[in-house]
């Protein structure tokens, strides 16, 4: 269990850990993000800035879409809204996994860094550390991925021009497989079969209602899962008999 001696342990072995494929996929999606702003006519500093601002892939993309569609500012930014409601079961999954003493105001802060590479990986290790180096660790994991956001969004739009646009287009779909991946090394068994299921429903699901298929298939698949699981594999208490 006390896989650091101290916190300062912890944080660096997060920057190692982020110094691999997390990282590299991110600046992957975000290579193709900033593609993407170059074909629909963004200008570089706006491109970037969404990386460091708002630093949620999908949100990002819905924006943009919305721009060049002409949506109201309303209008995008309760889209925008709706596409980042995922980092609520995030949060309220990881962060209570904290030591006590660093669940404070600052966490306000912290949480700006979160995004599915680094609540994915922290999921999977924060059982194999103490309460008290969790923080560190997704602090040193989380720091890294947002850095080399910005910088793989600039260097997408400006190199947009150089490679098919099918090849950069297709990199934002990188940072999502990795995701996928990743959470099946989480040992609950319901995750693995909540994935499962997205995988088998989602294709019916877009048959049926294209718009809505994304959020039907997480409500069925994951309350499937859920279901599943409370059912056949949790262990029953025993019952004590007087």
């Amino acid at each position: 269990m006390s896989r650091f001696a101290n916190r300062r342990e912890a944080f660096w072995q997060g920057i190692r850990d982020a110094l691999g494929a997390p990282v590299l996929v991110l600046f992957a999606g975000m290579v193709g993000f900033g593609a993407m702003g170059r074909s629909h006519g963004f200008d570089a500093w706006m491109t970037g800035l969404t990386s460091l601002l708002m630093f949620a892939l999908p949100g990002q993309v819905v924006m943009l879409e919305m721009f060049i569609s002409g949506s109201s500012l309303l209008a995008i930014g309760f889209a925008v809204t709706l596409t980042s409601t995922r980092f609520v079961t995030m949060v309220v999954t990881l962060f209570p996994q904290l030591h006590r003493r660093d669940r404070n105001p600052l966490l306000y802060l912290w949480v700006h860094m979160l995004a599915m590479t680094a609540w994915a990986v922290s999921m999977r290790e924060f059982p194999r550390m103490r309460p008290q180096h969790r923080l560190n660790y997704f602090l040193g994991l989380a720091l890294p991925c947002w850095l080399i956001s910005p910088m793989g969004t600039v260097l997408g739009y400006f190199v947009a021009g150089w490679v098919p646009a099918a090849v950069t287009l297709s990199l934002v779909f990188i940072n999502p497989l990795f995701f996928l991946l990743t959470f099946t090394d989480v040992k609950p068994w319901a995750h693995r079969i909540a994935i499962g299921l997205g995988c088998v429903l989602g294709p019916a699901f877009y048959v049926l209602d294209a718009d809505s298929s994304l959020l039907l298939t997480g409500l069925v698949a994951g309350s499937l899962a859920y279901w599943i699981d409370r059912r056949w594999l949790r262990p029953r208490p025993v019952e004590v008999q007087a």
